[in-house]
């Protein structure tokens, strides 16, 4: 995870302590930008897919990608709710998205599936560890909202890694 960073933070009723707010603010912020980031590669697939499984995967890769966009509007709202400021901005997620690059190159079904399958297991691992981070922090609701995400995760990986089984 990458360092945490200085930023403004509103005041709030939340009663969590100042410290573990902000480090959940710094948690929440590194997965909004490897949302974002899948949410693009995912799009990437969706637009160049090519091949046999091309009316199959097309509208499987769209619906992946609408479901990470809802999944960081989840998390960017829980940043502001706690006080934060949610940083969503194209660049700052290219500058602190923990997801490898996307593999350009890709353009059969299988070559995209695998990408964004390995793509989406890491996102659903990081979630797992804020699920338990967040809630050592006492935040039991940043805590349920990764679980929401590491279920959603799950399914879609399903659906991908489906596939390349059998």
């Amino acid at each position: 995870m990458r360092a945490a960073t200085q930023h403004r933070t509103f005041g709030t009723s939340v009663n969590l302590m100042e410290k573990a707010r902000n480090e959940v603010i710094d948690i929440l912020n590194a997965r909004l930008a490897d949302t974002i980031d899948l949410k693009t590669q995912a799009k990437q697939a969706h637009w160049n897919v090519k091949g046999m499984n091309f009316a199959s995967l097309h509208p499987l890769f769209d619906s992946m990608a609408t479901h990470l966009d809802d999944q960081a509007d989840l998390v960017a709202e829980r940043i502001t709710a706690l006080g934060g400021i949610a940083l969503g901005t194209t660049r700052l997620v290219a500058a602190t998205s923990s997801l490898p690059e996307y593999d350009l190159n890709a353009t059969s079904g299988e070559q995209h599936v695998r990408a964004l399958s390995k793509g989406l297991a890491q996102l659903a691992n990081a979630a797992r560890t804020a699920i338990n981070r967040t809630a050592e922090l006492g935040d039991q609701g940043t805590s349920d909202l990764f679980t929401e995400i590491v279920r959603a995760a799950d399914k879609d990986l399903w659906f991908l890694e489906a596939h390349l089984q059998g």
